[in-house]
């Protein structure tokens, strides 16, 4: 499994999954996946209040695991996932701590890979019955829109100007920049929002802001370097949360707040079953019969990282998007890629520098992360061609967007609640498949009253 054939083609031809370029060049790809998944796997660990050296360093080992398991017929990054960030700022909101994050999101790991070893064995039509395109899109959807109040009251308020400046630049390197520069978009930003918010402190001097409801403004730099100097070159991810729990921690597990995250596990079946299509319309291979194998690894690797507090992981398209700008499609180059990342995640000082990012470019980030996500949704709809003009998708789906994204919630009492996203992909869920089969019940009624003499 781990020998590759050694090709050199001519620039624009493809390599395969199971071929290799030169090591030198190998290596150079790497470097290029590298950068392609760095700015989101490590902005989402910050937005989730979990540690990005941690996340950075599972990324690599979780990319490992995921390609044994596919036995390196399906050429993917796993970075952090954005899918559970809405069900952990509500498990935040109910006092949760970053143990009870993790322990949440583990147990979801668990359901993906249960749900990959039953499609690995069953075959994915059931899968796709389930979920089709109008109730996936849908769960994504109110997973990027729920978030939309945690950009206004937690991170914009910081510094308001930054946010909007770094928004801006994000916006325009995205659709602007040329080939790969776009790619990266969302690392540029946070390079131009750093350094803006440094050359702030330097002609304006601090600012007077604070973050989150209830807080009290005091004045501070946008930019501190506290404990830079101090931080080793080399070490195991270390250190304490902002919420008090050591960045390695056990998880704690929650009912409620598992159920707060669970629905994130199938934005997670929709990303890993559209990349895998997409991976297999690049390569031109037959990828079904590792449909199942995706999606419990994934599971896996996701239940992998929490174990340990790390983040959810994801296949990530922004290396998908390299590899049809290279048309090279090694799984040699992720293993390099994997590598890199394991070494940036057992380097503290990175671990610092992360810290230091300005909760004002977090705002501009996240305004625009949050808003893809869910048009994420929308994108499923169209190109599944989804039709609204019928009531099972118009009707079915309203009332679990609305409740997800505004945040409803149910009390069943004794302090057991679901609300926000849970509540929104139950109803979704409920209500498109209990109209849907009393539609075929119907329309059957109906053919047989007609074919009656």
């Amino acid at each position: 499994m781990f020998t590759w054939e050694v090709v050199d083609p001519a620039p624009g031809q493809p390599v395969g999954a199971r071929q290799r370029l030169p090591w030198g060049k190998t290596v150079g790809l790497g470097v290029q996946h590298v950068v392609a998944m760095f700015g989101a796997t490590f902005v989402f660990p910050v937005v989730m209040g979990l540690d990005p050296n941690l996340a950075i360093l599972f990324s690599g080992l979780c990319t490992i695991l995921f390609l044994v398991v596919c036995r390196n017929r399906v050429p993917s990054y796993l970075g952090t996932s954005a899918a559970f960030v809405g069900g952990v700022a509500a498990i935040r909101a109910l006092g949760g701590d970053s143990a009870d994050v993790t322990g949440a999101i583990l147990l979801s790991g668990v359901v993906l890979l249960l749900v990959g070893v039953f499609v690995h064995f069953a075959g994915p039509r059931l899968l796709h019955a389930v979920l089709p395109p109008s109730v996936t899109g849908a769960v994504v959807m109110l997973i990027g829109f729920n978030l939309a109040p945690v950009v206004a009251s937690v991170y914009w308020t910081v510094d308001q100007w930054s946010a909007l400046l770094t928004a801006t630049f994000l916006v325009f390197a995205a659709v602007l920049f040329p080939g790969f520069w776009g790619r990266i978009a969302v690392f540029l930003a946070l390079v131009f929002g750093f350094v803006l918010s440094f050359l702030s402190d330097l002609m304006f001097g601090p600012i007077t802001s604070c973050g989150g409801d209830g807080c009290t403004p005091e004045p501070h730099p946008r930019v501190t370097f506290d404990g830079l100097g101090d931080a080793a070159w080399f070490g195991l991810p270390s250190g304490t949360l902002d919420d008090g729990v050591a960045a390695v921690h056990a998880p704690s597990f929650s009912l409620v707040f598992f159920l707060l995250v669970v629905p994130g596990v199938i934005a997670l079946i929709g990303e890993n079953l559209g990349h895998v299509k997409a991976v297999a319309e690049m390569t031109g291979d037959d990828l079904d019969p590792y449909m199942g194998r995706a999606l419990g690894a994934d599971g896996a690797a996701t239940a992998l990282a929490s174990l340990f507090g790390g983040s959810p992981t994801t296949t990530y398209a922004e290396n998908i998007g390299v590899m049809g700008a290279t048309r090279v499609y090694s799984t040699a180059a992720y293993y390099v890629a994997a590598v890199a990342a394991i070494g940036l995640g057992l380097c503290p000082k990175f671990g610092v520098l992360v810290a230091a990012i300005p909760g004002g470019v977090l705002g501009g980030i996240t305004l625009v992360l949050y808003g893809m996500i869910a048009l994420v949704g929308a994108k499923i709809w169209v190109e599944n061609g989804v039709d609204f003009g019928g009531p099972r998708n118009l009707v079915g789906l309203a009332g679990g967007l609305v409740a997800g994204i505004g945040g409803v919630a149910l009390d069943f009492g004794n302090g057991f609640e679901i609300g926000g996203i849970a509540l929104g992909t139950v109803l979704v869920l409920v209500y498109f498949h209990a109209v849907g089969l009393r539609s075929r019940r119907r329309a059957a009624t109906d053919e047989e009253v007609t074919s009656e003499p």
